[in-house]
């Protein structure tokens, strides 16, 4: 770990380091827990993948932005432990919010959260407790002033952009895998103009942009020994977007009986009590901010976001699997079953998820 001790001496941490140890098995950024001696705050190092976040300052400045006004909202709550109840960025001996080292790469360090757990299981408390999460994580932003924060993924939930990319996909068939899969093709076609909805009704004016998450799974929530929340983490895909996709990004992974590849399609469902809980926390904390367009399309936003990473799973397999990595050279194709699997339940039970929304609304 000498690199990475070598790394913290352009940081602004006058603690001395004792040791730097990975932490976590991160998809994205590679992540080191770094600790100091007696009562000093820990830290955590962060290499950010700059091939996905392409702008970094800009991604930098976002979660300033946003972990200042949470921090404002809560010194003006009277909340205590503060620390640990928001993220705080350190900056470098330069005053930037990064380091880039001479091989291009970028670092960032945030203060540790002590005696925080995180979970990746899902039951009904654990949801209802990750619905208020976001929901008071989204209300804290909603007044959020200055310019829009700038998209770190550019077009991530637009479904236009996405069933472009699909629709280009099919066109090139670069896998030739095109004509075994056609019946696909076709049920996603059958859904594309309702799942555009949301692009149509934002353009028309009645459907608004607000700070999303983004990556809105329970593993991004910290809590403490006894259950309460403490914070959302991952604030990378915090960005412009619509309520509904946050709602509905929760649902598509938290609210699945079976996992995402899973082989066995009879063990795909929606969970209806985990919808519920969620649904109860989330309008708990968040109802009081949104529009009345907002709460009708909630469970719409679960049918979207399963819809949309079908079609993601889907146009990596007809480009021979290009950017999700594969265990197996079927692995997207039985992903995007999986995915259609949970939206066809979805579909089913719409009327009941609508109705989970409106006994809380």
């Amino acid at each position: 770990m000498e690199k990475q001790q070598t790394i913290v001496s352009f940081f602004d941490i006058q603690d001395p380091i004792i040791s730097v140890k990975p932490l976590g098995a991160g998809h994205i950024n590679d992540s080191y827990k770094m600790l100091t001696a007696g009562e000093a705050p820990d830290y955590v190092l962060q290499r950010i993948n700059h091939a996905i976040f392409k702008d970094v300052p800009a991604l930098q400045n976002n979660i300033l932005r946003v972990t200042n006004h949470i921090r404002k909202k809560l010194t003006d709550a009277g909340v205590k432990n503060i620390q640990n109840r928001v993220l705080q960025l350190i900056p470098a001996k330069d005053g930037k919010l990064f380091h880039r080292d001479g091989e291009g790469n970028y670092w960032r360090i945030l203060r540790f959260v002590p005696d925080s757990y995180s979970y990746d299981d899902v039951n009904a408390e654990l949801s209802l407790q990750a619905g208020r999460a976001f929901g008071d994580f989204q209300t804290m932003l909603s007044d959020l002033p200055g310019e829009p924060l700038v998209e770190t993924i550019p077009n991530f939930h637009n479904m236009e952009s996405r069933l472009a990319t699909f629709r280009q996909a099919v066109k090139d068939n670069k896998a030739g895998r095109l004509q075994k899969t056609q019946y696909l093709v076709d049920e996603i076609e059958k859904r594309a103009e309702e799942m555009c909805r949301p692009e149509q009704l934002h353009r028309e004016g009645k459907l608004p942009k607000r700070i999303n998450h983004c990556d809105t799974k329970v593993n991004n929530v910290l809590f403490d020994k006894n259950g309460n929340v403490l914070c959302v983490v991952d604030l990378d895909t915090v960005m412009p977007g619509y309520v509904l996709s946050d709602f509905g990004d929760f649902m598509r992974t938290g609210a699945n009986t079976g996992k995402e590849d899973d082989t066995n399609l009879n063990n795909v469902s929606l969970n209806m009590p985990i919808f519920e809980a969620y649904t109860k926390g989330y309008l708990e904390k968040a109802k009081s901010f949104l529009l009345p367009v907002e709460k009708d399309h909630l469970a719409f936003g679960a049918k979207l976001l399963t819809y949309m990473q079908a079609v993601r799973f889907f146009a990596d397999y007809l480009d021979g699997d290009l950017y999700y990595k594969i265990h197996s050279p079927e692995h997207n194709w039985i992903r995007t079953l999986a995915q259609f699997k949970l939206l066809q339940d979805m579909e089913n039970k719409y009327e009941r998820m609508k109705k989970a929304v409106q006994d809380v609304v």
